[in-house]
């Protein structure tokens, strides 16, 4: 992207974290249909993020801006939203999608997985609230957070990745009360939308169907719907976990 084409963004800008791939491909294309122009941070997936930049800027030219960080290193975020500032002059929604999630059974569990799953799934995403609050404040605008089922409900054989998903909405509520009034900070705890990337058999699949009120899988788009709901919809909504789960959590875990 030409960062010296747009000065400043006359449309709200967002920056979404793991925005390449998945669920969190479809919130970029769903959002950039809206109108905002989106700051699209990857980590290794460098191939799918220029794609997904190429395919929304023929739609609407110098309206997606890379972003390759390792969310880890907690003191390059900083750099990482000034950059965003640098380009449009503005930051109105912060999306923190990036997750890592794989099984850390008792026993096996390592302190390397510790500081992984804790890191990605919640100590980035409060490093990075912090550092976008006093943008995000400037503009009225919002935190989302992607949180999960399973951090209510922990997930069997991922007890550390539940542990940070059950830290991550507890930081939701409380970002909500630090950054309120000028911020709202909510989340969304998923339930079966897509399947792993690691196996899963098909009998475990039936499962979780068997134990959802709606009796199918959800798709990203019930995801990305939400998401421009909180964000254009819900300026009454602060502090709030919204699960999008088909009544998955009315039944058995």
């Amino acid at each position: 992207m030409n960062q010296k084409a747009q000065d400043k963004a006359t449309a709200p800008v967002v920056l979404i974290t793991g925005g390449a791939r998945r669920v969190g491909a479809t919130i970029v294309r769903h959002l950039h249909a809206q109108g905002l122009c989106i700051a699209l941070h990857y980590r290794s997936s460098s191939l799918e993020a220029r794609r997904l930049q190429e395919e929304l800027q023929r739609r609407r030219p110098n309206s997606v801006l890379l972003l390759q960080a390792e969310l880890l290193a907690v003191n390059k975020l900083e750099h990482m939203v000034q950059t965003v500032i640098d380009v449009w002059g503005r930051l109105d929604v912060l999306i923190n999608n990036a997750s890592s999630f794989y099984p850390t059974s008792i026993g096996k569990t390592t302190e390397q997985d510790w500081d992984d799953l804790l890191g990605t799934n919640l100590k980035a995403p409060f490093f990075l609230a912090q550092a976008a609050a006093p943008h995000l404040r400037k503009q009225q605008g919002c935190v989302i957070n992607l949180a999960d089922i399973h951090a209510e409900r922990p997930l069997k054989n991922h007890p550390v990745y539940s542990i940070a998903k059950a830290g991550l909405i507890m930081a939701t509520k409380a970002l909500a009360r630090e950054l309120g009034p000028q911020v709202r900070v909510n989340a969304i705890a998923p339930g079966a939308i897509l399947w792993p990337e690691n196996e899963m058999d098909d009998l475990a699949k039936q499962r979780i169907i068997a134990n959802t009120a709606l009796k199918r899988h959800g798709e990203p788009m019930d995801i990305a719907r939400t998401v421009w709901f909180l964000i254009h919809e819900a300026s009454y909504i602060t502090g709030q976990i919204i699960a999008v789960d088909g009544g998955r959590t009315l039944g058995n875990p």
